[in-house]
């Protein structure tokens, strides 16, 4: 039977600048849309689960464009709330080489920033659902978006749904007067996967990695994460896995790519890949997420499944866009070691 998986967040018009431009430079943007759990809910459709994205949209245009948008990725938007002014946008400047890639928020007073507890049916959303997905993003909108977020994960907890989270620390986004550890601990209380980098866990719940200093150049030791996963297990006693990302940032576009998982007992270590010439990184942890629900979903065992995360992942950095357009079979070829891009004819 095919299994089903809710997300819940913001999906935002994306306006980008035409290849590696600064603002100062662009008279057009590139308009596509995305947003950290539509992005999830896009790869798993792709990978031929039922995925349902929750969300507020405006009655305008570009809400119903964004819907579009989902539709034709095969995601179930019938749960999708109508209501609010307007639709979320950022703005990417995408970095070349030394100079870092740029994104600027215009997503105040969005529709979905205007969501309150007691809007959506959770218990009707959530049913015959396998797993349900947040991001640290969604809470970080607005109070009324942290109470959503909480009842429904209350609601997946009580239906004996899995739940994960990935922390994904946003600092321009916490604006409405409390910190991120705060409102985060109550939500992530309630989870059974966490996913996270060493910025993540450092700026929400000050866990880093033990005596060692991993945040920077391209060589990331994976064992000394083992402490962070194990920090985050005892903080948090549901976690039944602790995932953390490892990005290695040689430059703009050239990065390398692994990640680890912890299940209580086993440190998995995943391969690590060279990316050499990136097209567009916004959306690579959500591929990941994507990647590793559909892997715990499908396979028998975790490394298989941190495996798919990370080629998945890979792969989302030679796409366009905030969404992983890739199928298992691409993911699972890169899995086996072809990483020769030929052409398939």
């Amino acid at each position: 039977m095919q299994k089903t998986v809710v997300t819940f967040g913001e999906i935002m018009l994306r306006l980008a600048t035409p290849g590696y431009l600064r603002f100062a430079q662009a008279d057009t943007f590139e308009a596509t849309y995305g947003g950290g759990e539509a992005n999830v809910a896009v790869s798993l459709a792709n990978y031929g689960l039922h995925a349902k994205f929750v969300t507020r949209l405006p009655e305008n245009d570009l809400g119903e464009t964004a819907v579009m948008n989902l539709r034709k990725h095969n995601v179930d938007i019938s749960n999708i709330i109508w209501g609010g002014e307007r639709l979320g946008i950022y703005f990417l400047e995408t970095g070349a080489v030394s100079r870092g890639s740029k994104v600027v928020y215009d997503r105040a007073m969005s529709a979905i920033a205007e969501v309150k507890a007691g809007m959506i049916d959770w218990e009707k959303v959530l049913q015959g659902a396998s797993w349900f997905h947040w991001t640290g993003i969604t809470p970080a909108i607005s109070q009324g978006a942290a109470d959503a977020c909480l009842e429904a994960i209350q609601i997946a907890n009580k239906l004996g749904i899995s739940v994960s989270c990935d922390l994904n620390y946003r600092k321009n986004l916490w604006k409405y007067g409390k910190k991120a550890g705060e409102v985060m601990e109550h939500l992530v209380a309630g989870c059974d996967v966490i996913l996270g980098n060493e910025e993540d866990a450092e700026k929400v719940f000050d866990i880093h990695p033990e005596e060692v200093d991993v945040t920077r150049g391209d060589t990331m030791d994976a064992q000394a994460y083992r402490s962070v996963c194990e920090q985050i297990m005892n903080r948090f006693p549901r976690c039944k896995k602790a995932i953390v990302t490892l990005r290695g940032s040689i430059n703009a576009n050239h990065n390398t790519w692994a990640g680890v998982l912890y299940d209580g007992k086993t440190l998995y270590e995943s391969p690590r890949y060279h990316i050499t010439h990136i097209v567009d990184r916004v959306g690579g942890g959500d591929s990941f997420m994507g990647g590793l629900i559909y892997g715990l979903l499908t396979y028998d065992n975790d490394q298989q499944a941190l495996n798919f995360a990370v080629a998945a992942s890979c792969l989302k950095h030679t796409i366009k866009g905030d969404f992983n357009l890739v199928t298992v079979e691409e993911v699972e070829k890169l899995m086996s070691g072809d990483a020769s891009g030929r052409v398939s004819r």
